[in-house]
């Protein structure tokens, strides 16, 4: 498969909600994908349901781990090779609050959400520039609007910053660099919160929607920051 000219896109966190219908339009748009995650039974799961195709390589490690996240780009390479895009999908919230959040639930958010991406652009560096790929990192309304104590939000305040350093780091070797800001989802994001709050939501297709029309932006075209809500969410 090395030799076809259908595009190589690597996504992390891939199993679950924005990140596998992601996965679903990538497959439907021809592309070749990897998806990774840290539940290897959740990854398994997923590629049967889409009927094990020859385009999708799933890979579980965690997004945080240097040794896993270079390890998924030596994969990719080798089984489909090059990459042209890589979509930084992996985060989650505990839910915490600065003033009487879990110091160690409040860690592991950090190296996942803010650690994950940057070791994604480092991993994958090289080969976007040989391709002159793209770069598409998900972040949120947290990150532009602040929030009561809301860790999370600092997380993802601190990708929005990760995603504009980026662009101004590898924009002159051809490289795009994409933020996509959702607003509420209706996902597993919410179930360790007892589900999605009441309100208006978007869908996790809206969002892979979205991140469809960045990657299909034309050579020279570079979408930095899309924001995205429900209609009817005021913060």
């Amino acid at each position: 498969m090395s030799a076809s000219p259908t595009p190589v896109t690597l996504i992390t966190g891939g199993s679950t909600g924005i990140g596998a219908e992601t996965v679903r339009r990538l497959l439907k748009a021809g592309h070749r994908v990897t998806a990774t995650g840290r539940d290897a039974d959740k990854l398994r799961t997923f590629a049967r349901t889409l009927g094990d195709p020859e385009e999708l390589l799933v890979l579980p490690g965690d997004a945080a781990a240097a040794d896993a996240v270079e390890e998924a780009v030596r994969a990719t390479v080798q089984r489909f090779g090059r990459i042209d895009n890589v979509i930084a999908n992996a985060g989650y919230s505990t839910h915490d609050s600065v003033a009487d959040g879990d110091p160690e639930l409040m860690r592991s958010m950090l190296l996942t959400n803010v650690l994950g991406p940057t070791l994604l652009i480092r991993a994958s560096l090289e080969e976007l520039r040989k391709t002159r790929g793209r770069i598409v990192l998900l972040g949120s309304v947290a990150g532009l609007k602040y929030g009561p104590g809301n860790f999370y939000s600092v997380t993802k305040w601190a990708v929005h910053a990760l995603a504009e350093n980026t662009r101004m780091l590898v924009t002159e070797s051809g490289v795009g660099v994409s933020l996509i800001a959702p607003g509420k989802v209706d996902t597993p994001f919410w179930d360790t919160r007892g589900g999605t709050p009441p309100g208006p939501a978007l869908s996790a297709e809206n969002i892979a929607d979205g991140v469809m029309w960045v990657l299909g932006q034309p050579a020279g075209v570079d979408v930095n920051t899309v924001t995205i809500r429900p209609t009817g969410q005021v913060n």
